[in-house]
């Protein structure tokens, strides 16, 4: 799946950029002043006196730059993206369209469906296999007809004092010697 382009990108983080507080009308005006100075063909003059009007809302006047680049195309999306890094770092790290772009870059696998993949059964369904997979095995080497195995089979048991209990050790090699005796 191509990466997203900068106006899509633009439009996922809008709400994210005109939160209340998010971004403080210093930092507006600095993104401003750099779009307009170091790239006139983004934003002229007029257009930059238009978006650090005092009288208006910051909200708005955040807002409407945000359609304004949307407008114009995405190397201007793009140019305020590099803008925002410059003046903001750490907000620029905190977008939702970069955090999506990192977990679906470093894994590339989509990292909810994973989870759910992953979680898909519990740790109940693993230990139940799990016991009866060393049950099944416990079991084909007990009761094979050899007596050479039932032997070793009661070496195994008799190391196993941290694994089993003393007293269902016991029992396990009591029951041992009574199927070898029967042999």
């Amino acid at each position: 799946m191509p990466d997203p382009s900068y106006c899509d990108r633009l439009r996922q983080d809008m709400y994210f950029l005109t939160r209340n507080g998010r971004l403080s009308e210093h930092l507006v005006d600095k993104i401003i002043l750099q779009l307009n100075r170091v790239y006139p063909q983004i934003l002229t003059n007029k257009e930059a006196e238009k978006f650090r009007n005092p009288k208006a809302l910051l909200h708005i006047r955040l807002s409407d730059l945000i359609s304004h680049l949307q407008k114009k195309g995405d190397k201007h999306c793009q140019e305020f993206y590099r803008a925002l890094q410059i003046n903001a770092e750490q907000l620029y790290n905190d977008l939702p369209s970069r955090k999506i772009l990192k977990t679906s870059a470093s894994t590339g696998i989509d990292t909810d469906k994973e989870k759910y993949i992953l979680t898909d059964r519990g740790p109940m369904f693993f230990l139940a296999c799990f016991s009866v997979a060393a049950g099944l095995a416990l079991f084909m080497y007990c009761w094979n007809p050899d007596p050479k195995v039932i032997g070793g089979a009661k070496k195994i048991l008799g190391f196993s004092p941290i694994i089993i209990g003393r007293h269902v050790r016991n029992i396990c090699m009591v029951y041992m010697e009574d199927t070898s005796r029967k042999n």
